[in-house]
């Protein structure tokens, strides 16, 4: 007489994997009408320059691209990440294409985790770092930025430093930030290298905004590159983030390590959005019509953060200040709606009904909660200019009696 067998269940590692923030709140704001500014993508079309890239690489071919990534995307990123690193790149050995920032970044810390390693965060941080670092087998730290008197989120490297122990493999960077849109200070940068040197730590630097920042930041790569990969994003960059391209660069022992990883995760990336990109960044720095669209692009983003900026304030919100990206922190502590609401969460769930706005709980970008934290909320700037006049109209007209 036999039984039945039991029912498989999920590995450990997924079934401890939560959806990310961002789908849920997405699909909140398709349900409920409200005006989404939880999800960092543009509303505007690419610019001309980048759709007519796009229209020429569909003769570019359309098979597989090689593992690496195409001959001339190599050589256009190396010449384009160059100046992050601070020195020449060799394309062959030291740049890999992935499919998008999110794989580069996962296959870097599947190559260079190990199961029970530390790998220092620094917090808020991007949902996906935490779920990437568990995937990997390793443990995430959290290191906790503040509000300094200037209101901006600001990092003490001491804090770094105090964080490093015994297991303690690599330090994630976010630089500029996502969320608080923070750029760190150059003595930041180069404290956080002396620490790594010193310990003896990887670093993987979330670069995806380095285009995008409206004041100047200063690299960390040429502070330790023998240890540091840089992690890119042709989404961010060309606000077309469905493309899905994105690269890792660095020394090339860290590199090999990262392409190990990558050939089993997908391989190759989309042929014909390769050659777009590499059409694309052949010409960015030559002064340039992608130089132009660039500098078009920061400058729509910067009037946008101003608008929400000043929306926010006038709706009884305190956004910090930021210097890059598509986002404003902002605490709600003192918005006279959050005070019917047990938690941030609670907030942002309600926020539809309330204000017929989405926005982005800021204890979803913590690893642990912390006590002392305001409700802060993430909004995105980067939707079209007049998603953001109407978002800010509609938590001004809430905060009304």
């Amino acid at each position: 007489m036999s039984s039945a067998g039991t029912r498989p269940t999920p590995a450990g590692r997924a079934a401890g994997s939560e959806e990310t923030v961002f789908a849920r709140y997405a699909r909140l704001a398709v349900r409920t009408g409200a005006v989404n500014l939880g999800q960092g993508f543009p509303d505007d079309p690419p610019p001309p320059r980048v759709l007519e890239a796009l229209d020429r690489a569909r003769g570019g071919g359309h098979q597989y691209a090689p593992l690496p990534g195409l001959p001339a995307l190599l050589v256009a990123l190396a010449r384009s990440e160059a100046p992050r690193h601070g020195r020449r790149l060799d394309p062959e050995r030291e740049v890999q294409v992935t499919v998008g920032a999110t794989e580069g970044l996962f296959a870097a810390l599947s190559a260079l985790v190990d199961p029970g390693d530390e790998v220092l965060v620094v917090e808020p941080c991007y949902d996906a770092y935490p779920a990437m670092i568990r995937l990997a087998g390793g443990v995430p730290i959290g290191v906790p930025m503040d509000v300094d008197a200037a209101g901006r989120w600001s990092l003490d490297p001491d804090r770094v430093a105090a964080a490093v122990t015994a297991r303690t493999r690599l330090l994630l960077v976010n630089d500029p930030h996502n969320p608080t849109g923070t750029v760190l200070p150059a003595d930041v940068v180069i404290a956080l290298a002396a620490i790594a040197r010193g310990a003896g730590l990887a670093i993987v630097v979330d670069d995806v905004y380095a285009q995008l920042a409206f004041v100047p930041s200063t690299p960390l790569a040429p502070h330790a590159p023998e240890r540091t990969l840089v992690v890119g994003s042709a989404g961010k960059t060309f606000g077309v983030t469905g493309w899905k391209v994105g690269w890792v660069t660095g020394p090339d022992d860290l590199v090999a390590a990262v392409r190990a990883v990558h050939q089993w995760l997908t391989f190759t990336v989309a042929t014909p959005l390769q050659h777009a990109v590499a059409e694309l960044l052949a010409e960015l720095g030559d002064g340039g019509a992608v130089d132009a669209l660039l500098a078009d692009q920061r400058a729509a983003l910067r009037t946008r953060r101003d608008a929400l900026a000043d929306g926010l304030r006038g709706a009884g919100l305190a956004p910090a200040q930021a210097d890059a990206g598509y986002f404003l922190f902002a605490d709600a502590s003192g918005w006279p709606p959050a005070a019917r609401f047990a938690d941030d969460r609670a907030l942002c769930d309600a926020l539809p009904d309330v204000a017929g706005v989405v926005a982005i709980p800021g204890s979803a970008f913590r690893i642990a909660p912390r006590a002392d934290d305001a409700r802060w909320l993430r909004f995105a700037f980067c939707r079209g200019a007049e998603t953001v006049r109407e978002g800010v109209r509609r938590l001004r007209a809430a905060t009304r009696p």
